[in-house]
């Protein structure tokens, strides 16, 4: 299977009305159609990839387009050639002398480079019979170092570090218990009031301890929402607030020092998820109110995730496994954490973000940090149902993937439209075709 050989890269738009209950929305995106530009990897065998990064509507047809201008680097390699020499194939792709222009390694550009990584990744995993987590937990250090371009982050950590960083423990105890999981479900922006308590209700009945409320679009409304749900979920509940984004430095310490009696444990993205010194700041004046600062999802690449981690400037490191270069660069994200021994508690949600991340998150814990202490991973228990091998959550856990799966459950994959009458949106689907959606690298 390592010599078959790339023959075709098809890549499809693939769009949720989520904006018509207001699943997702936050204080910066307030009508969010969760998507995903959908790769699939042909090989002149058996062998297929199956790869995505998310996005939430419009201008998911621009990442297609950067999936197809990325995809001649990739036809005509075999498995083997890539994952021989994994990084030179990671930077083959972000750094083509032409389109490294419009990134690099930031932007549309990278999300393409993920969703393609994505799949290669799947493809590779197949071929070792082996879900994800499994083949990192497994594989020898010194071949896992090579999947890394460790280009503009030796200042932070070196090859050698990084090999001294991996371990080999055994998975038994997440096998038995799992990863512990925390729910962002029950309280999106949009979301009215009676909505939120019978979320967080129905939550707390299944288990749930940890619990996120989006904030930053009204100060009165955020105080009364997390006045109401600190008092369903009790003192001894882990409560965290997201803002988005939507903050000036400022203006986020005097927000978050407002809503601070409701104890949260950390603010996720108070400002610019570019301005780095700007989360020092925050981070530095909130030491006295014990809460922390939690960002990445919008972080462009490692070398962003090497300065924030120097300048103290978040407490807890939000991975994406389609913002950054896939798993090359979220190996590098890990091992930076765990040299500067920050927990990671990866973003997840919209399109199969959760299946995704659990992998990573697994490798996180078996063979970097060996610890639960303040880590947990983020679960939105929306559309699933479109993957064959959703992710199991089992007494708020996260349930390791076990068993390869290769049977495919068919989804419509299509072109969203949209027509605006005032303040409606009527969605009409554009049916193209039907095909094939499995859970990437989780089967």
């Amino acid at each position: 299977m390592f010599k078959s050989k790339i023959v075709k890269l098809v890549v499809n738009d693939v769009r949720f009305p989520t904006s018509l209950e207001q699943h997702g929305s936050d204080a910066m995106h307030s009508d969010p159609d969760y998507s995903v530009a959908y790769v699939v990897v042909e090989t002149d065998a058996d062998l297929k990839g199956y790869g995505l990064t998310f996005t939430v509507g419009r201008g998911t047809e621009i990442v297609v387009c950067a999936v197809e201008a990325l995809s001649s680097l990739v036809i005509g390699k075999t498995l083997e050639e890539i994952v021989t020499d994994f990084s030179a194939f990671y930077r083959l792709l972000t750094s083509d002398g032409q389109m490294r222009w419009i990134g690099p390694e930031k932007g549309v550009i990278h999300l393409a480079t993920a969703a393609i990584l994505n799949a290669i990744w799947d493809m590779w995993a197949r071929a070792e019979s082996k879900p994800l987590w499994k083949l990192l937990v497994d594989m020898d250090p010194r071949k896992l170092i090579r999947c890394i371009d460790f280009r503009y982050i030796t200042d932070a950590l070196t090859e050698q570090e990084a090999l001294g960083e991996v371990c080999q423990l055994n998975d038994e105890q997440m096998l038995k218990e799992g990863y512990p999981a925390y729910t962002t479900s029950c309280a999106w922006l949009g979301y009215s009031d009676e909505q939120l308590s019978q979320l967080c209700s129905a939550a707390l009945a299944e288990g749930w301890t940890r619990f996120k409320v989006k904030v930053g679009a009204d100060l009165q409304d955020d105080i009364r929402r997390c006045s109401l749900i600190r008092k369903m979920i009790g003192p001894e509940n882990t409560l965290m607030i997201d803002a988005n984004q939507r903050w000036n430095v400022g203006e986020a310490v005097s927000w978050i020092t407002t809503l601070a009696e409701f104890r949260p444990l950390w603010i996720e993205e108070p400002t610019s998820p570019d301005d780095i010194l700007g989360h020092a700041a925050i981070s530095k004046a909130l030491v006295p109110l014990g809460i922390g600062v939690a960002t990445g999802e919008q972080c462009h690449n490692r070398v962003m995730f090497k300065q924030f981690l120097q300048a103290s400037a978040l407490q807890f490191v939000q991975i994406d496994s389609c913002r950054v270069g896939s798993v090359n660069e979220n190996l590098a994200i890990l091992l930076m954490a765990a040299k500067f021994k920050v927990p990671v508690c990866p973003h997840a949600g919209g399109v199969g973000l959760c299946e995704l991340v659990q992998h990573l998150i697994l490798f996180d814990y078996i063979s970097l940090s060996a610890s639960l202490n303040n880590r947990m991973c983020e679960y939105v228990d929306h559309l699933h149902e479109h993957f064959r091998s959703p992710t199991v959550i089992k007494n708020a856990h996260y349930m390791p993937p076990t068993v390869r799966e290769v049977i495919k459950k068919y989804i419509y994959c299509s072109t969203l439209m949209t027509k605006h009458y005032g303040h409606l949106y009527i969605f009409l689907w554009n049916m193209k075709s039907v095909y094939s959606c499995i859970v990437c690298r989780a089967t």
